[in-house]
């Protein structure tokens, strides 16, 4: 089953979708990859949603991702006395960490490492962003603020301080239990919540040693101060718009989207972009016309992947939410529009000459007669660098692994399917040839662009492209020229 879009959507599981039935109709309504999102539910829902999702791959014979979104630190108010408080801009009290119960003039603030990053006149935003508060006096024990805008504050509160590094790890405890379970059971993808700095990434990747791939979730100002270094050490990255729409201005939020898209495809990793995207959906069984058009945009942007949180995990409507979004990315790509913006925009090549053979194959891949490009890859690299290319073309991506057939089910326009590593020269002409017919990509008589590394089944980078037509009759051998 081959998408009939390039674009690729991940879906989260919950209480609505976990089911062995439902997650198989969603893989076969247009989901690549399922979030298991570790903010919510037990251990023993996780590892069954990933049972029925294997179960769902195996039935379909197509690889399905597993990402595992790990929660991350929550600063949180302590409690008040009363639950709630009025508040109103001018309003003044103190945080402090007296675990006692608070009031109109003090509640606790139970982390240390905020009161040490504070400095007078910093913003502090709570309840995501209902509440904004203004620093005066400090210490590292307490914080004197001032309301400029909100009405009321309740217990557990979320807290967010958008100018400033806060020394804590993006690793919890919990987190930490939750990594360990998530490798254990065979995820494909994890995702890390609070990046502020490389060292985070760099922590989680020393911790992950290769197991799964590790995604950076940009949901912090302080990352994208450092996307760069964030990005040396990520496998991807996902514009988290809810919590980086917290702590940035309205209209700084898609120009941060674009910023990291663009970012992402220069270094050819996948970014995925997340947060109501089809929010009306999670009770309503069509999107409003503005989710509509920002699917579309981040399509137009040429995003890897769009994610549905709530839409599939708790909504009410999960499988009409990927479908609708399948339909959208499917229109955008028809858009004659489309192909020139995705040629208009192609990352810089490094010096090797694995780039050097990919920009040659997308170039030669534009040929009417052109159906497909087959690339055969042990650990990816050379897959991502065709979709890094955007070529209008399927790209069918050939491996052995079923980890790397699982973690290319994130990655722009390949289809990836899993076969056998070539023997010889003439071995990898026949598997290509023969994948495309099998796989309904290439008809009788169409041309075959084919890019492979030598010495074969060795990981390294393509240093081979071939050009092959599929038989115009059934035969054992392909015409090669």
């Amino acid at each position: 089953m081959n998408r009939a879009r390039r674009g690729r959507i991940v879906a989260t599981l919950g209480p609505a979708s976990r089911a062995p039935g439902m997650v198989k109709q969603l893989a076969q309504a247009g989901v690549d990859v399922f979030r298991l999102n570790f903010s919510h539910g037990s251990h023993d829902d996780h590892a069954a949603a990933l049972k029925a999702v294997r179960g769902a791959e195996m039935a379909l014979q197509r690889p399905l991702g597993v990402l595992a979104d790990l929660q991350g630190p929550k600063l949180r108010l302590g409690r008040f006395a009363d639950v709630e408080i009025s508040v109103k801009p001018g309003h003044t009290m103190r945080f402090d960490l007296d675990p006692t119960p608070g009031d109109a003039t003090r509640v606790q603030m139970p982390h240390p490492e905020i009161f040490k990053a504070l400095r007078k006149g910093m913003l502090l935003l709570l309840d995501d962003g209902r509440v904004r508060l203004r620093v005066g006096d400090r210490t590292d024990e307490w914080a004197d603020v001032t309301v400029e805008s909100g009405s009321k504050l309740s217990d557990r509160k979320g807290v967010a301080v958008p100018e400033a590094v806060i020394p804590v790890s993006a690793l919890t405890p919990k987190d930490r239990e939750d990594l360990a379970f998530a490798l254990r059971i065979g995820v494909d993808w994890v995702a890390l919540s609070f990046v502020q700095k490389a060292e985070d990434m760099a922590e989680l990747k020393r911790l992950v040693n290769g197991q799964a791939a590790c995604l950076a979730k940009i949901e912090k100002p302080q990352a994208l101060a450092d996307l760069g270094a964030i990005m040396d050490y990520s496998d991807g990255v996902m514009v988290a718009r809810g919590d980086l729409g917290v702590e940035l201005d309205p209209e700084e939020v898609p120009v941060a989207q674009k910023m990291i898209i663009r970012a992402a495809r220069q270094r050819g990793i996948p970014v995925i972009v997340a947060t109501q995207m089809l929010e009306s959906m999670t009770s309503a069984p069509a999107p409003t016309r503005a989710e509509a058009s920002d699917v579309a945009n981040a399509v137009y942007e040429g995003a890897d992947a769009l994610m549905l949180s709530a839409e599939t995990a708790s909504g009410d409507y999960p499988l009409e939410s990927v479908g609708i979004m399948s339909r959208i990315i499917e229109r955008v790509e028809k858009d004659p529009l489309w192909p020139s913006l995705m040629d208009a925009e192609h990352a810089g090549m490094d010096d090797i000459d694995a780039d050097a053979l990919v920009a040659a194959a997308r170039k030669a891949a534009e040929a009417q007669s052109t159906a497909c490009i087959v690339v055969f890859t042990s650990l990816g690299g050379t897959a991502r660098r065709m979709s890094r290319e955007r070529p209008l073309q399927p790209v069918l991506a050939l491996t052995p692994n079923p980890a790397t057939a699982r973690r290319l089910a994130l990655v722009w326009g390949l289809e990836t399917r899993l076969g056998k590593d070539p023997a010889s020269l003439e071995d990898v002409t026949d598997l290509a040839v023969e994948s495309a017919v099998k796989f309904d990509l290439a008809q009788p008589g169409q041309r075959i662009l084919v890019l492979a590394g030598t010495p074969f089944g060795a990981p390294g980078a393509a240093n081979l492209l071939r050009l092959a037509h599929a038989p115009a009759k059934a035969a054992k051998r392909s015409r090669k020229t």
